[in-house]
């Protein structure tokens, strides 16, 4: 790392998609700065969050940390004055879909307020890039499949996917209006996995909202069964299908996207999938591949919200950020359950 090394401001980089990309940035020779609320991160040692300290002990490297609230301005201010960023990765949100339409305004209220003032006190210290997490959610109900950029968005069936498609707007007005800002919007499609190292990975509080962690939890015997919602939608064997990335490939395409910054691209906006979807039923059966241990499952009700089927056309991200999904289904399970069985109850 040579003194020019450039800061990247990294917001919510303790949590699960954050702390990979902290990983790939040190890797890749960046110096990440990394603020987070612990809202969904576990305090470890030295008031560094528990993932962070793994990621120091993966890299030997320093990693520089500040609690801090994206809806706190001052703490903001303080925070960019303190600091020269070539650019903001913005991670920070809350984002469990059933909680979103139980508490909207708390959504709205952390994640479109947040951003603002990150993208006010940004405009003021003169820091104009931004990759943004934005998510597949913004695509609503599929109208076709796969789902590529130039699909319509906006019809979304939750708060927390109306609150990405209102920032996405957001970031596009704003580089419309001055040019010299440069913003990539990733949709993520399904992140699961962990770090082959098995010492970070998703550690999500309470009962997981996501498949995959449930899935992880059943087969460590940390929980008696998985709830498969509806098993009679328009698919192959009547489960909800979904498109899978590994979570590292996912950082990695955020290296790619802070390359794409450079070359003053304006607003850009990329599916980050693999292009395959699988079926809740055919994860369960990879999961027990990778385990060596069977899956209890039972059928219930579809759950609110829910499409049948949804994954990436990822064809965009491979032309124009020459970013390639890299792991397979396989991959994806094994790093998984190694995670899961170093860490059975998480962090």
């Amino acid at each position: 790392q040579g003194a020019m090394a450039e800061k990247i401001l990294v917001t919510g980089g303790a949590g699960y998609i954050g702390s990979h990309c902290v990983l790939e940035l040190l890797q890749a020779g960046y110096v990440p700065v990394v603020i987070d609320n612990f809202h969904n991160a576990i305090q470890g040692a030295d008031a560094l969050p528990e993932s962070l300290q793994r990621v120091q002990q993966i890299v030997q490297q320093p990693i520089l940390f500040q609690e801090l609230d994206i809806t706190d301005e001052a703490a903001l201010q303080e925070l960019f004055s303190k600091h020269r960023f070539s650019a903001v990765m913005h991670f920070a949100g809350l984002k469990a879909v059933g909680e979103s339409v139980q508490k909207p305004l708390e959504y709205y209220r952390v994640n479109l307020t947040g951003t603002i003032r990150l993208l006010e006190t940004m405009k003021a210290h003169g820091v104009k890039n931004m990759v943004f997490s934005s998510s597949a959610t913004v695509y609503g109900d599929p109208k076709y499949l796969p789902l590529d950029e130039n699909h319509p968005v906006g019809g979304c069936t939750n708060p927390y996917g109306k609150s990405k498609f209102f920032i996405e707007e957001m970031i596009q007005d704003l580089c419309k209006a001055e040019r010299d800002w440069n913003a990539v919007l990733l949709r993520y499609f399904n992140p699961i996995g962990a770090h082959e190292s098995g010492m970070i990975g998703e550690d999500p509080q309470g009962i997981p909202n996501n498949l995959m962690p449930y899935v992880a939890q059943v087969a460590v015997g940390r929980r008696e069964f998985l709830s498969v919602f509806g098993n009679d939608y328009k698919t192959d064997d009547g489960t909800g299908v979904r498109d899978y990335i590994h979570v590292v490939d996912l950082a990695k395409g955020h290296i790619a996207a802070l390359k794409k910054l450079k070359e003053n691209c304006g607003c850009k906006i990329y599916n980050l999938g693999t292009g395959t979807g699988y079926s809740v039923l055919q994860m369960v059966r990879a999961m027990e591949k990778a385990s060596g241990r069977e899956i209890q499952y039972r059928i219930v009700g579809r759950r609110e919200g829910d499409v049948a089927s949804c994954y990436a056309n990822p064809a965009l991200a491979e032309q124009e950020l020459g970013w390639k999904a890299a792991f397979g289904l396989d991959k994806m399970c094994e790093d998984l359950w190694r995670w899961q069985l170093q860490n059975p109850t998480g962090f």
